[in-house]
């Protein structure tokens, strides 16, 4: 009879006491157990552990609370978190998100059925689908290796609720697993700091092995205002594709002329959104996202072989489910 996969669940967080709440009372809601959570904070405080400690608790989860304020982002964060887990799969979460009470079910269910896998996602459920404008954009400016396929699946979530999973190439770091022996060797790219976008495709494009979406684990996930830029999104956008172009698609004719035409389209946007607002702001926007990329490679390339660093306060409660 085969061994039922462990499942240890890893969210950094920081200042969002209310949102990982909400995320923990839905992995304590699951039909399925898990093996542990481990929750790497960087608030300067231990409110989100007062928030959740009840809830494990009264589960009898396994909580492993790990706080660190110097922890530079999600990145590291989730590097902390991984030289501890043990299970056999690995789930990370973003802090608000709110699963759907068979999610963790759904996706365990997966490897089982689909030998040899790496990693296993979801779908969010509650992204809207953009305007035909931004979708004409997105048609024809972001291609090859920037194409994103998992946003149609999210686009229609609703219709797709019963399909088979579909193979991808990327996952979203607010909902995706992988075998821990897939990944053991692996540490994200702690050059990104903060919220550090990008660093779910860069790691997935170094997992080695092949990656699924079941559209049947479903999560919403709420986008807490908390921690987040406010500035024009093509500062995030901009950002996250030159730092993965840098690392994995700065080679090839092909990929060099997706990228400028991509580059173009990020101006269009600037041009019509400053027109339309007489503002720079846009502009400035695409500039420190160029800077932020240029920077997090910079520090991507010194910090490749730093050592785990340590002196974080760890609290364990509660049992193994």
């Amino acid at each position: 009879m085969t061994r039922e996969l462990c499942v240890s669940v890893i969210i950094p967080t920081k200042n969002r006491a209310n949102d990982l709440a909400r995320c923990v009372k839905s992995l304590c809601e699951q039909s399925t157990g898990i093996h542990e959570l481990i929750v790497v904070d960087q608030s300067p405080n231990t409110d989100s552990f007062d928030a959740i400690r009840p809830l494990v608790e009264s589960r009898g989860l396994h909580l492993v609370y790990w706080r660190d304020p110097s922890i530079t982002g999600i990145a590291d964060a989730r590097n902390r978190a991984m030289e501890r887990a043990a299970g056999d799969v690995w789930l990370f979460l973003d802090d608000d998100v709110e699963l759907e009470a068979d999610c963790v079910e759904r996706i365990v269910s997966t490897y089982s059925e689909a030998a040899g896998l790496a990693g296993v996602s979801g779908l969010i459920t509650n992204y809207a689908r953009p305007s035909k404008a931004s979708r004409l954009w997105l048609c024809c400016f972001v291609r090859g290796p920037f194409h994103d396929e998992r946003q149609p699946l999210y686009w229609n979530a609703a219709k797709i609720r019963s399909a088979e999973p579909f193979p991808v190439t990327k996952f979203t770091g607010c909902l995706m697993s992988f075998r821990s022996d897939f990944v053991r060797h692996l540490r994200f790219d702690e050059g990104l700091h903060g919220v550090s976008e990008g660093e779910d495709v860069d790691f997935c494009l170094r997992v080695g092995g092949p990656l699924l979406l079941n559209p049947r684990a479903r999560v919403r996930h709420h986008h807490s205002k908390s921690g987040r830029l406010t500035d024009h999104w093509t500062r995030r956008a901009v950002r996250a594709q030159l730092f993965l172009f840098g690392k994995h698609w700065n080679h090839g004719f092909f990929n060099r002329l997706v990228s400028g035409w991509l580059f173009l389209g990020y101006c269009l946007v600037c041009t019509a959104s400053s027109l339309r607002h007489l503002s720079l702001d846009p502009w400035r926007a695409l500039g420190e996202g160029i800077r932020d990329a240029c920077m997090a490679l910079a520090r991507s390339a010194e910090l490749q072989n730093r050592a785990p660093s340590d002196g974080c306060d760890k609290i364990s409660v509660g049992q193994d489910t």
